[in-house]
């Protein structure tokens, strides 16, 4: 199958199956030996797979969505984007070598939850990252910790390593979906103006992080049926979400009631089978109240009970990005709006088509006759 890796059809279900659930090592892998990277920067190839194979294991399979086959999934996304002429072109071997370990890495150690929650509850690492990018932030930490656990990089000058390891860290907290905004409006100036210089190593660098959230965000410009199975995966996951805050009597989370949200609210921002106001005023709760301290809920009941629900509760189809709760309808306000920018930047073939499937997505999520859901 990985002679088709650069196919924006690579059916990375398929694969995960086909590698018994190894495929990050054996994508990564070779993907360093397409673009050329283990010779240009001379790694060792037992200390890469070593490398790999930690990062695999840091990620909670336990998770419906934020788990391996998601950073494996972003991985291989990120290896079509790095071959389209304007960054195939431009890009540094430097850069490339960043942007795949950005995109295995960036979401290890994920706890299946938002920074919402872990705010709420007092969560080591929310107080460790002052509640600001605490995803992202562990991400990084966590992707730096096992660099230089496995000695991947360790011929390399210490300079060097750190700056690499910096601009890592730049890639990744770029993933923080409460930040999009800020990253897109940047971009979208220079556009406007035409003044995006790929020789520019800071421009060259803000067309990265761009890269990393159109990776790790595709799910909607994939074929309906890969992106569907994505959908219902990052549903599964809020629902959880909401299930333990229900156990502990908080406030249920925008988007993570399986009782009122569906997942055709959560991708298109309609609502199945709940009353719009009643949401909007159960939303307005949750943000106004049941605000639980680490005395009541401390980490080790947190991690414990989210175990226990994921062993134990079925998981119907709400969205991706754990970071805070963004708005129904992901595709429109979140999504849509990234990917017209990027097809300004790169008007290729794969561009529309991810554009083209984006809108198929959108109606099939639109129209309730395509997915019948009902309460569960």
């Amino acid at each position: 199958m990985l002679d088709k890796v650069d196919s924006w059809d690579f059916d990375i279900f398929m694969f995960d199956r086909a590698t018994n659930g190894n495929g990050l090592v054996t994508l990564t892998f070779h993907l360093f030996l397409q673009l050329g990277l283990t010779r240009l920067f001379r790694l060792d190839p037992i200390k890469l797979r070593s490398f790999l194979v930690m990062v695999q294991a840091d990620y909670h399979q336990r998770n419906p969505y934020h788990n391996s086959l998601h950073a494996t999934d972003v991985t291989q996304a990120m290896y079509c984007f790095l071959r389209q002429p304007k960054l195939a072109t431009t890009l540094s071997s430097c850069d490339m070598l960043l942007a795949l370990v950005a995109a295995v890495t960036h979401d290890l150690d994920h706890p299946g939850v938002n920074q919402g929650f872990l705010v709420r509850t007092g969560h080591h690492l929310a107080a460790l990252y002052k509640n600001s990018s605490v995803l992202e932030s562990h991400h990084w930490r966590c992707a730096v910790s096992l660099l230089r656990e496995s000695g991947l990089l360790d011929h390399l000058p210490i300079t060097d390593r750190l700056n690499l390891e910096e601009r890592l860290g730049s890639l990744i907290l770029a993933t923080d979906i409460s930040q999009q905004n800020r990253y897109l409006a940047r971009f979208r100036e220079h556009l406007d103006r035409e003044d995006l210089s790929m020789a520019d190593p800071s421009h060259r660098h803000l067309v990265l992080q761009i890269t990393m959230k159109c990776a790790d965000i595709c799910n909607p410009c994939r074929v309906w049926r890969l992106s569907s199975q994505w959908s219902s995966r990052v549903t599964a996951e809020f629902f959880h979400q909401g299930d333990v805050e229900k156990k502990h009597g908080m406030a249920v989370s925008p988007l993570c009631d399986r009782l009122s949200d569906s997942t055709a609210h959560i991708q298109a921002g309609m609502h199945t089978h709940t009353n719009t106001q009643t949401h909007k005023q159960t939303n307005k709760q949750t943000l106004n109240s049941h605000t639980l301290n680490s005395h009541t809920l401390n980490s080790h009941t947190l991690n414990s009970h989210i175990l226990f629900l994921h062993k134990h509760t079925s998981s119907p189809p709400p969205l991706p990005e754990l970071q805070c709760c963004p708005p129904s309808g992901f595709i429109r306000h979140v999504v849509e709006p990234l990917f017209r920018e990027w097809c300004r930047f790169s008007c290729t073939s794969l561009s529309h088509r991810m554009l083209a499937h984006l809108q198929t997505n959108l109606d099939r999520w639109t129209d309730p006759s395509q997915h019948p859901e009902t309460p569960p």
